[in-house]
């Protein structure tokens, strides 16, 4: 498909946690929170650091880089600043904070329990230990290259290992949804940076989000082949039966719903910290411009 001088290709976004569209109101929830409720806050930390999803908070932060790209412009185009800017927005600190107003909100003991308490086995611990490398691999491109050829050489064996992949990350959130996330994701995006005036923004919001939705058959193939690639990268030193207890732990209806919610919060930050960005970003091309 052609697109407007003035619009980007639409550009995938690499996330770990692939699910539901971002839940911006529970930030209102959270700013309406009790301080009774701030010994609660160990306990979700707590909880981040045991599961992995505070290292999957600090890998939002190298999405940055494809700012510019997604504007259609090249880093230079904002100065010298640029990476101090960026650092600044993704500042992991923030996102930290971010995420436990949400679930000190949201989160329910029960599930928290339920997921802390999977995650705190040696099992747990060793499939969050290479979660996390893979969060913050700094050759993303050829690990996930490296899972292209793991899932080749599996379609060629017919190998059951490849159905224990796809059983993983359907449980963890379908393509349906994380399209639908990234979508929004780019279009608050693109918004924000029309409204800064980076970018000249030719379309309505109504006709941006047709477009996308235009390229969702072409972007939906190319998530799933990406997470199946990364998922096999990732697990690639355990076993198949380590694997089929992780899917099944996965679907347990409590992990299920902390997947939903993790879900939401990456995404919602994600959305949140690219609306920023582009407002920063104009006061850096401005700055560049002089």
């Amino acid at each position: 498909m052609q697109h407007s001088k003035h619009l980007p290709a639409y550009t995938r976004l690499s996330v770990r946690f692939i699910g539901v569209v971002a839940l911006a109101w529970l930030f209102v929830l959270a700013a309406a929170v009790s301080p009774l409720r701030a010994a609660e806050r160990s306990r979700v930390e707590a909880f981040l650091n045991i599961t992995g999803f505070d290292v999957a908070l600090d890998s939002i932060a190298l999405s940055a880089g494809s700012a510019p790209g997604m504007l259609g412009l090249d880093d230079s185009a904002f100065g010298a600043d640029w990476s101090r800017i960026a650092g600044q927005v993704f500042d992991t600190d923030v996102m930290h904070e971010m995420a436990l107003d949400i679930l000190e909100v949201a989160l329910e003991e029960g599930p928290l329990n339920h997921a802390a308490a999977f995650y705190a086995t040696d099992l747990g611990q060793r499939l969050v230990a290479a979660e996390n490398i893979a969060h913050m691999a700094e050759d993303s491109v050829a690990n996930e290259a490296e899972g292209r050829r793991i899932i080749s050489d599996l379609v060629r064996k017919g190998a059951a290992r490849l159905g224990i992949l796809r059983r993983m990350n359907l449980a963890v959130g379908s393509s349906d949804s994380s399209l639908r996330a990234l979508q929004e994701i780019q279009l608050r995006f693109l918004l924000a940076a029309s409204a800064a005036g980076i970018i000249d923004m030719p379309l309505s919001a109504a006709e941006l989000r047709d477009l996308l939705r235009g390229q969702e058959r072409e972007m939906r193939r190319a998530l799933q082949r990406s997470a199946l690639a990364g998922a096999a990268w990732t697990y690639r030193q355990f076993s198949d039966g380590e694997l089929r207890t992780y899917a099944e732990a996965l679907e347990q209806p409590d992990m299920q719903m902390v997947y939903e919610l993790l879900n939401a919060v990456q995404f919602e930050i994600m959305a949140n910290r690219f609306e920023e960005l582009a407002m920063r970003m104009a006061g850096l091309q401005e700055e560049h411009d002089i």
